[in-house]
């Protein structure tokens, strides 16, 4: 099998660092460029680190992106020109943002997803179904971890998790959302959907969804000890939008969630 040619964006990220490491490991990829939105006169594995240009896109087959959005539009403008097929990891987009994603890709294949952790996926889906499926009478909470230096909160993922869950009860998710505690022992259930957010250590990743009836508590959660599994599921995403034709897609795509 031919090896896909790949650009890393966003290279001295956090995520961006993972993924040429494994990348490294997968046989199936060989990384052609690395890009940062500043020059940094930097190699990596015999690499320089460039900016994000129609020269340095040119031999790559995919980009994936984790930036911000204003270098994602940098990223798709060049994109759309070469015809590359783009991953986005990049979170934090505005609504007019999300429609130009979208009109990009009527052109080119794209892949965006908040979080691209398999296990992450497949939670999102199970509480979609399970709020669907329990009705009125179950209250719902999440509870979630992640390491001392994450300042945001609740997290990407816990949002898209209540976004699940609205989505299970056919209600606007911004209409359900409650209270956002911070570092709190317990927290309520309440009719709306409230989080709790730990920051300690240096833990990866823990999210917790919670229903409630009174009588009974369905509980639902993933735990991540491994980053790598977040640049794998993206290495994922690009061997699987290698083969589709211009859309958006998503990882419940990529797993054939329907």
């Amino acid at each position: 099998m031919k090896k896909i040619n790949l650009a890393i964006t966003g290279c001295m990220g956090r995520m961006g660092s993972q993924i040429i490491k494994s990348a490294k490991k997968d046989h199936n990829f060989k990384i052609t460029a690395l890009t940062e939105s500043k020059r940094i006169n930097k190699k990596i594995n015999g690499i320089a680190i460039d900016l994000n240009t129609h020269k340095v896109f040119k031999k790559a087959d995919l980009i994936i992106d984790f930036t911000i959005p204003k270098c994602t539009f940098e990223i798709l403008k060049i994109a759309l020109k070469l015809k590359k097929r783009v991953v986005i990891g990049t979170t934090g987009f505005s609504k007019k943002e999300e429609s130009l994603i979208e009109k990009y890709s009527k052109k080119i294949p794209i892949l965006k997803a908040g979080n691209m952790s398999l296990g992450i996926n497949l939670l999102m889906y199970l509480t979609e179904i399970a709020s669907g499926s329990l009705g009125k009478k179950f209250l719902s909470k999440i509870f979630e971890v992640h390491h001392k230096h994450k300042k945001d909160f609740p997290s990407g993922t816990a949002l898209m998790l209540a976004n699940g869950i609205a989505t299970g009860k056919n209600k606007n998710f911004h209409n359900i959302i409650g209270k956002k505690y911070l570092n709190r022992k317990t927290f309520p259930y309440s009719n709306r959907i409230n989080f709790n957010s730990i920051r300690k250590g240096e833990i990866i990743g823990e999210h917790e969804v919670k229903f409630s009836s009174g009588k009974e508590i369905i509980t639902l959660n993933h735990e991540a000890f491994d980053r790598a599994l977040y640049s794998e599921g993206a290495l994922s995403a690009a061997k699987w939008l290698m083969t589709k034709k211009p859309g958006l897609y998503s990882m419940r795509d990529l797993m054939n969630f329907k």
